[in-house]
């Protein structure tokens, strides 16, 4: 995130270079987040419990800052489902382990179900900003949240493992056949949480493998950092397109940049 402001305070013409940008929660070690202009960069942590300790606090410090018309985005990493590495995928409807658009949440001894669903426009948008961008696939689909990054994302070589490779695939093929495109372990809770205090989500999360061929990740540590930063370059025109400050011909100098 602090590569993220970093990377912003550029984009927006703001003078330096953004190193000396300062980690407004360094009191804690919960997460950290910097402000640059009206860009917010927050870390979440992995995983439903991180974000959503995460989220509560924002969402009040946004209510208690007064805050209108915000716009809140999931940005990060996830395994892909049927598609390239290096893929991005804008999440239309965030799914549980059952492919269901819901997220459970145990409240005292109760179980409570709440909708997934991210705003659409939104999702349209980011959509149509990826079109200025030539060097990645982007995306819409179904991102399935799971509570287990091993056995329960069917993967194979974690210490326990109950299944066959046979069963993991079968798993795997109905989740894309339902509309899975990639997983990741945050989106449920996010997409609940923004719906049900109003605001205006999206996640959009970069593919670093595709799971139906395998669990592990192949491709050289330069390319995972270059693979990391797409998510990054499709946001900044959002932004810059919403402030409106995007010029083309930055773009591609910027998308020249970041592939080095």
């Amino acid at each position: 995130m602090k590569a993220f402001a970093q990377f912003m305070h550029k984009e927006l013409g703001f003078e330096g270079d953004g190193k000396d940008v300062k980690d407004i929660c360094a009191g804690t070690d919960r997460y950290s987040m910097y402000k640059v202009g009206p860009v917010l960069s927050v870390s979440h942590g992995m995983g439903i419990p991180s974000i959503s300790i995460m989220l509560h606090e924002l969402i009040k410090l946004l209510h208690h800052a007064k805050c209108q018309g915000v716009t809140i985005i999931r940005i990060g990493t996830s395994g892909g489902l049927g598609i390239e590495p290096g893929s991005v995928v804008i999440t239309d409807t965030a799914l549980d382990s059952f492919f269901k658009p819901q997220f459970e949440q145990v409240i005292l001894d109760n179980v409570v179900v709440r909708s997934t669903e991210l705003d659409k426009d939104l999702a349209e948008e980011l959509l149509n900003c990826s079109k200025e961008i030539h060097d990645f696939p982007t995306m819409t689909g179904h991102t399935m949240c799971t509570y287990d990054f091993y056995e329960g994302q069917g993967r194979l070589d974690g210490a326990l493992c109950s299944f066959s490779s046979e069963k993991k695939l079968e798993y795997l093929k109905r989740a894309y056949n339902a509309g899975v495109r990639n997983i990741e372990m945050e989106s449920t809770v996010f997409a609940a949480m923004c719906g049900l205090c109003g605001l205006k989500a999206a996640v959009v999360c970069v593919t670093l493998l595709n799971r139906l061929e395998g669990d592990q990740i192949t491709v050289p540590h330069e390319v995972l950092l270059e693979y990391q930063r797409r998510p990054q370059q499709l946001i900044s025109i959002f932004i810059k397109k919403r402030l409106g400050l995007y010029n083309q011909n930055k773009l591609l100098d910027n998308a020249f940049f970041l592939s080095n």
